[in-house]
């Protein structure tokens, strides 16, 4: 007779195999992506915890196990995130959506809702996360959020329909270097790829070895992009328009210096829940 392991059993054995593999939380990891086989929430594992588990199911749970043992980000794998509430579809295509990232949606959103018929450039889109949080839940209208990798903008078209919105985002193909709009934007926000190449070669292994390296590192100091969008100001964004940025750690100093240098004014800095100062937003002139 085969052995049939139930739930416990394979989240046990899972977690003992993910822990020898170094991996955090190994539990949790082996109760999240068991849930995402099985199409349940992770605590309901524990109601039917002695269910049998079909062999289809051991197969896939085994594929899964073993791809988080090699360090592939359990978003990746079950192919999905929580952001702000939202549901959104990942692959090695875009970046994670981190929850830092949600001080800068809210620090722009708050911005955005003291105006009216606002227009909003989103650089570097990446899954759409900070547009479609933008537009969804505080209805923001008027944005354009650019990328320039093709993969990226068709799953950022993809979780704006996941999410209910059809038109509300224009979605474009574009380099930040170059992108030229016919019309000028009121706000632009961006989490642009900002660790030093130094810092990139000692990330955990993985961000290093499978998050999309262009959307993490500028190969340089981290400070490129940074001087690029705000030098470009004047060809994106109204006189009086302002600029939201998310920022690394101990980076906030030289951003606020590279703002100040290409006419921005009024510059304040928002820390996120570690007291690191992560959003830095500032007024052109």
């Amino acid at each position: 007779r085969r052995f049939i392991l139930n739930i416990l059993e394979s989240i046990k054995l899972s977690a003992e195999y993910l822990e020898r593999k170094e991996i955090d939380s190994p539990r949790l990891n082996a109760e999240l992506l068991l849930a995402a086989i099985l199409n349940c929430e992770r605590l309901e594992l524990y109601l039917k915890f002695d269910r049998p588990l079909k062999e289809y199911e051991i197969n896939k749970y085994r594929d899964s196990i073993a791809r988080r043992g090699k360090n592939e980000p359990l978003q990746y794998i079950i192919g999905k995130v929580e952001f702000y509430g939202f549901e959104f579809k990942v692959t090695a295509d875009v970046l994670i959506p981190r929850p830092e990232t949600e001080i800068l949606v809210e620090e722009t959103a708050n911005y955005c809702m003291s105006k009216t018929n606002i227009r909003v450039l989103d650089i570097g889109t990446g899954s759409g996360n900070i547009a479609i949080v933008l537009a969804k839940k505080y209805e923001v209208a008027g944005i354009t959020s650019i990328d320039i990798s093709e993969n990226a903008i068709a799953i950022a078209k993809e979780n704006a329909l996941l999410n209910g919105l059809d038109s509300n985002i224009e979605f474009v193909k574009a380099d930040s270097n170059i992108f030229t709009p016919e019309r000028k934007f009121d706000v632009i926000v961006s989490n642009p790829p900002y660790v030093s190449i130094n810092e990139y070669n000692s990330l955990q292994n993985e961000i290093k070895y499978y998050e999309p390296s262009i959307a993490v590192t500028d190969s340089g100091v981290g400070f490129t992009f940074y001087r690029t969008i705000a030098g470009r100001a004047g060809l994106l964004l109204n006189s009086g328009g302002r600029i939201f940025f998310e920022v690394g750690k101990n980076q906030s100093g030289i951003v606020e210096e590279i703002l100040k240098e290409n006419n921005f004014h009024t510059i304040s800095i928002v820390k996120d829940y570690q007291q690191i100062n992560r959003v830095i937003t500032g007024v052109f002139l």
